[in-house]
C-alpha cells in the first residue's frame, strides 16, 4: 500500500452475548413472547432456561426490527468482544472516536521499558545503534515489513533518546529502576549481558512518562474491545468502506471475519438474506 509494505492485524473473537438477550428485550416492549419461533424465549417468562435463550441463532423479529422497522435501540443489548493485536496507533486514533464501546489498551506508559532497556545496553556497544536496531526489530514492534522504511523509524528513535540522553544527567534515574543500576558496572562493555540483566530485573515504575516522545503511529497496539450491535454496525459501515482509512479498513475487514453469521445478518445488507455464511 502507498509502496510500503504493511502487516495486517489479528483478531480473535472473545466472547459473544448471544442474541436471546435482545429477543426478550423486545418482546417484553410489545408483550408479545407467545409469537416467537423459538420455544426458549416463547416460554421465557414461565421457564427462564438461559442456556438455550443465549443459544439462539436466529429472531425473525429482530429482523424485522432491523431491516423493516429500523428499531436499533433493540440489538444493544447483544454484544461482542475482540482481542486486537498488532493494529497501529494511528488506527487507535480513529478507532477511538467510536464511543459506544468498551476499550481496554495496552500502556505504552507500563510497557516501555524493554526499548528503553535496548538503548541503555546499547551504550555500552562499539556500534550503539546496530545493537539498538537488533534489539527493535527482534521486539517486532511495528506494524511495516518495510526494511528500508523500519531503518528509518528505529534510527529517529534512536536519535531522539540519544539527544534525551546528552542533555539530561537524571537520564539514566529515570529510564532505570535504581536497584538494577548496578548491572551497568557489572556488564560495563558487554551490552547483551546488560541487556538481559535489565530485561530480568526490576522495571522503573511508569517508565514511558519520559520516553513516550518516541512513540509513532506505525507502532502495534494491543486492545480489547467491547461493542454492542448497534455500534457495531455503525463502526463496519464507516470503516468497512472504500472511504474509509485502509489500516482502520483492514481492521474492520478483520473483525468482520470473526464476526459470527447471526449478527451480521442484522446489520450488513450482503448477509441480510443469508447469502453469505
Amino acid at each position: 500500500m502507498y509502496h510500503i509494505d504493511y502487516k495486517l492485524p489479528k483478531v480473535t473473537l472473545l466472547q459473544q452475548s448471544g442474541l436471546g438477550v435482545a429477543e426478550i428485550a423486545a418482546r417484553t416492549c410489545y408483550d408479545s413472547f407467545e409469537n416467537s419461533e423459538n420455544e426458549a424465549i416463547k416460554n421465557a417468562m414461565s421457564d427462564m432456561n438461559l442456556a438455550k435463550i443465549n443459544d439462539i441463532d436466529d429472531s425473525e423479529l429482530l429482523r424485522n426490527l432491523a431491516w423493516v422497522h429500523h428499531h436499533h435501540s433493540i440489538i444493544e443489548h447483544s454484544t461482542l468482544s475482540y482481542l486486537i493485536q498488532g493494529t497501529s496507533r494511528g488506527v487507535l486514533q480513529e478507532h477511538a472516536r467510536h464511543r459506544i464501546q468498551a476499550i481496554s489498551v495496552r500502556s505504552t506508559r507500563y510497557t516501555m521499558s524493554s526499548i528503553i532497556n535496548a538503548f541503555v545496553a546499547s551504550l555500552q556497544d562499539k556500534t550503539p545503534y546496530q545493537f539498538f536496531k537488533q534489539k527493535i526489530l527482534e521486539l517486532d514492534m511495528f506494524v511495516i515489513n518495510d526494511t528500508d522504511y523500519l531503518d528509518i523509524e528505529i534510527k529517529t528513535m534512536f536519535d531522539k533518546l540519544y539527544l534525551q540522553y546528552k542533555r539530561d544527567s537524571e537520564f539514566i534515574n529515570n529510564a532505570i529502576a535504581k536497584s538494577s543500576q548496578e548491572y551497568l558496572k557489572i556488564h560495563q562493555n558487554n551490552p547483551q549481558d546488560l541487556y538481559n540483566a535489565l530485561k530480568n530485573g526490576k522495571k522503573k515504575r511508569n517508565v514511558g512518562d519520559g520516553f513516550k516522545h518516541i512513540v509513532t503511529d506505525n507502532w502495534k497496539v494491543d486492545m480489547v474491545v467491547t461493542f454492542n450491535i448497534r455500534s457495531l454496525k455503525n463502526y463496519f459501515d464507516l470503516r468497512d468502506s472504500g472511504a474509509a482509512w485502509f489500516q482502520i479498513r483492514w481492521l474492520a475487514q478483520e473483525m468482520k471475519k470473526v464476526t459470527p453469521t447471526k449478527y451480521l445478518k442484522l446489520i450488513d445488507k450482503k448477509y441480510k438474506n443469508g447469502d453469505i455464511d
